[in-house]
């Protein structure tokens, strides 16, 4: 365990390092033909505000014509007007300003961005963090830390990975067993329980990566199941593998939830082998399996629903008449949310027995063989009686 320990630091180090020579920006700017610059601007006066009709659509449209100072960039401190029809401001509200240069023509545009968010984001990030201290004491700081290297993994090594043109569904597999690695063993220590549920959850990643794949590959997506995997596309010009991030996505989705259960499953064993030390692995095994079938039951559903509080605009914009459910289904925006959900839930349900069957043998130390058969075979008629009652 001792050189297991720092093996997997020197891994998790090195990927961090190595993906620091990664750009984190993309070349999505360099291919846009106009010379764009996005800036923080503060809006100093409102005039002719009103809202019109979008022709055909019946739908209300804000018009302003705002005048703002820029707050940063190569214009700072300079004042421009323009016609805003994109969301309402307000005087002396911030915002984010797009200023648009024609390379031909030389003309300078200027249209609303999007709305100042920050401040609102950080306030709720510095209560999460508080709370998660307060609360959760060092078991709060571990996970912290945790999800902190996790997003260092996601930002310095997935990211860049997939921008310089390498396997997709590789590096997704690769950064999920390093944040698996990472994660457990920042939360919960070296040692044979954290280990067994790491394992496991590694080995349940590679399964739902195959099964990701085929899914996929049978079901003939082309990746393009949003707008924003058309745009990456055109500034990567064609060279992104967008069903490879389709598969990598759906991997990296279901990590949090898999955490959960492995970590569940091997506590179980641990803490029934505690309690019982003369109880052999068959029983030990199939007593902790009981418990992951409640698991189970919660976390499917945890995780379907989140799929659809967050696809929950795209269910309403399917559930417009006419409603043919077949074709909703089959559509490709529609039916990737759908397999999004299955493989997750697959993977879940895999993980409760690989992860128990690993800590079984890893953790419990006694296989009954030194038990008069009369205690085995009460604990087995107890069993199962337990079984049949639940």
């Amino acid at each position: 365990m001792r050189y297991l320990k720092y093996f997997l630091l020197f891994i998790a180090i090195f990927f961090i390092l190595s993906g620091a020579f990664f750009p984190i920006i993309t070349k999505a700017q360099e291919l846009l033909p106009d010379k764009t610059e996005i800036v923080k601007a503060q809006v100093l006066e409102i005039k002719d505000e009103g809202t019109t009709t979008i022709p055909e659509l019946n739908i209300p449209q804000i018009k302003q014509q705002v005048t703002v100072k820029i707050l940063e960039g190569e214009q700072k401190d300079q004042t421009v007007s323009f016609l805003n029809d994109y969301i309402k401001l307000k005087k002396g509200e911030v915002f984010y300003l797009n200023h648009t240069i024609d390379p031909g023509s030389g003309r300078e545009f200027y249209a609303v961005q999007d709305a100042y968010r920050l401040p609102v984001l950080y306030f709720f990030i510095a209560l999460f963090i508080v709370l998660v201290l307060l609360i959760g004491g060092l078991q709060g700081l571990r996970g912290l830390l945790s999800l902190t290297g996790s997003f260092l993994l996601i930002g310095f090594v997935l990211l860049p990975g997939i921008m310089h043109g390498f396997s997709p569904i590789l590096v997704s597999v690769g950064v999920a067993s390093l944040i698996i690695v990472l994660g457990s063993y920042v939360t919960h220590g070296f040692n044979k329980t954290t280990s067994s549920a790491v394992i496991g959850m590694i080995v349940t990643v590679v399964f739902t990566g195959i099964m990701a794949y085929l899914a996929v590959h049978f079901s003939n997506f082309s990746g393009y199941d949003n707008e924003e995997a058309m745009y990456l596309n055109l500034n990567a010009r064609g060279q992104i593998d967008l069903i490879g991030i389709l598969i990598g996505g759906m991997m990296i989705g279901f990590l949090g939830v898999l955490y959960d259960v492995a970590i569940g499953q091997a506590i179980s064993v641990e803490e029934l082998h505690h309690i019982a030390p003369h109880i052999e692995r068959k029983t030990i095994f199939k007593r902790a399996i009981r418990i992951g079938r409640e698991h189970i039951g919660a976390l499917v559903n945890t995780l379907a629903i989140a799929y659809v509080g967050a696809s929950l605009p795209l269910l309403l914009l399917f559930s417009t008449p006419p409603v043919d459910v077949g074709m909703i289904l089959n559509r490709e925006l529609f039916a990737t949310e759908v397999l999004r959900i299955l493989i997750g839930s697959i993977g879940l349900v895999l993980a409760v027995p690989i992860t128990t069957f690993l800590s079984t043998i890893m953790l419990v130390k006694t296989n009954g063989k030194d038990l008069p058969k009369e205690v085995i075979q009460k604990e087995k008629i107890a069993l199962e009686h337990f079984e049949h009652t639940h």
